[in-house]
């Protein structure tokens, strides 16, 4: 676990406001996913960009993430 604080703190000193934005973004998403109300007639349609947005913003977070943690200690 402290590991893991480590690595989210060395992502936070190398991201800048936009992918602190994307991370907010991608949140806000996984959100209306994960269980918000949406009538039902606009539920699949809210899901769909939902998905999208989550999908985005996810992979560019992770893979800076990834390579955070990839590289070797300064």
């Amino acid at each position: 676990m402290k590991k893991l604080f480590y690595y989210a703190d060395k992502y936070i000193e190398k991201s800048n406001w936009k992918d602190l934005a994307m991370l907010k973004l991608c949140l806000f998403a996984i959100g209306i996913l994960g269980g918000m109300r949406i009538p039902e007639k606009n539920r699949k349609q809210a899901g769909w960009i939902a998905a999208a947005v989550f999908v985005a913003t996810y992979i560019p977070l992770m893979a800076k993430f990834f390579s955070v943690i990839a590289q070797k200690e300064e």
